[in-house]
């Protein structure tokens, strides 16, 4: 949990500190104000990058030549001793960044995901419904990242084996053993890639039907399907050797996990083309909620950070309530921004136990 966050040149917070934080905190403040940046700062500590923006030159603060986001995060307990902990994240114009553990520089965002697991859910998130494949795939291997400690490197086996195999499928004309040699590599690290995120999102369905019984209880029945990214019937290696033509053809790798998705259905349509708006943002809120609760299941102490921006839009009080009933649950630490207080106090339970910041034009006080 974090326990302190300083934040210089992140858009129009210039430099402000938040201290004192809790499990529950809410930002509030008119639009512009400054409160999703404090967000963006937030998931800037956990992946080196914001949620909002590709390039951190868009980020930083006009005239400023770098972002500076540090955190104290909650001491861990080891044996007899323990480990304090802070992050650190500093990003240059020039593309250059410095990422500290502890006081300690790291070369891999990972570490820094591993040691401050972040969810978010914001007007983005609606991609899981809308958006690519791709988008649906990150949110799933989100989750099994944070479930299997090797699934990383997996990962990057299977990224570092495609990456050649399309290489090779590009230049033509190449010796059909060393073809053979990267198929059967690729092969081998997709299908244990494909077993953990299987795996994962066996366990993420059944969570997800509790979640959206209890947010969305009076719409049609919302499910999940997995796809592989390759015919069900045939191994991946099989599978490659068969589309071997085409793929010399057209140059890239056609079958295998980077096609694999997540179809979301209501009834039986698309539940992107059958639900409103309201009921989309429910139904993303129930995909987000059950990771949270899959990530304080697996023997941790604490939960995830769930940083939730402008949460009563597009939300009634009643289902307003049972969302934030249902973060409560996964006993993540939560940072909400909002316009309106009253939204958020009219519904939380006990409306005391909130930390309450008030964001205007880049300074935040802490309310009493």
């Amino acid at each position: 949990m974090l326990t302190r966050l300083d934040i210089h040149n992140v858009r129009n917070l210039a430099d402000v500190r938040l201290a004192g934080l809790s499990a529950a905190n809410i930002l509030y403040g008119a639009n512009g104000s400054g409160k999703t940046s404090v967000l963006e700062s937030i998931h800037l500590l956990s992946a080196a990058r914001s949620f909002r923006s590709h390039t951190a030159r868009s980020v930083i603060s006009h005239g400023a030549g770098h972002l500076t986001v540090y955190g104290k995060v909650a001491p861990v307990v080891e044996g007899n001793s323990v480990r304090e902990r802070s992050l650190g994240v500093q990003r240059s114009r020039n593309g250059e960044s410095d990422i500290r553990v502890s006081g300690s520089p790291v070369r891999s965002a990972a570490q820094l995901a591993a040691e401050l697991p972040v969810l978010v859910l914001n007007s983005g998130s609606f991609d899981l419904l809308t958006g690519s494949p791709r988008d649906r795939r990150r949110f799933l291997d989100w989750g099994v990242f944070h479930v299997e400690h090797n699934y990383i490197s997996v990962w990057q086996r299977y990224q570092r084996c495609i990456k050649q195999r399309n290489t090779l499928l590009r230049r033509g004309n190449i010796p059909d053993a060393e073809l053979m040699s990267w198929t059967n590599e690729l092969a081998a690290a997709g299908e244990s890639l494909t077993l953990s995120r299987q795996a994962y999102f066996s366990r993420l369905s059944t969570r997800f039907a509790q979640v959206i019984a209890s947010v969305l209880p009076d719409s049609l029945p919302v499910t999940l399907r997995f796809r592989r990214g390759w015919d069900r019937e045939i191994s991946l290696l099989d599978a490659l050797n068969a589309g071997l033509v085409v793929d010399r053809e057209q140059g890239y790798t056609h079958s295998g996990p980077q096609r694999a998705d997540i179809r979301i259905f209501a009834g039986d349509a698309s539940a992107a083309d059958t639900l409103s708006r309201g009921q989309q943002k429910l139904v993303v809120s129930a995909l987000k909620l059950a990771q949270g609760h899959l990530f304080a299941e697996d023997g941790r102490e604490e939960g995830c950070i769930f940083l939730l921006d402008d949460l009563p839009s597009e939300l009634d009080n009643e289902h307003l309530r049972l969302i934030c009933e249902e973060v409560e649950r996964t006993r993540a630490q939560i940072f909400i921004s909002c316009i309106d207080l009253a939204d958020l106090c009219n519904v939380w339970r006990p409306p005391d136990s909130l930390s309450v910041f008030h964001v205007e034009h880049g300074q935040i006080m802490r309310k009493k």
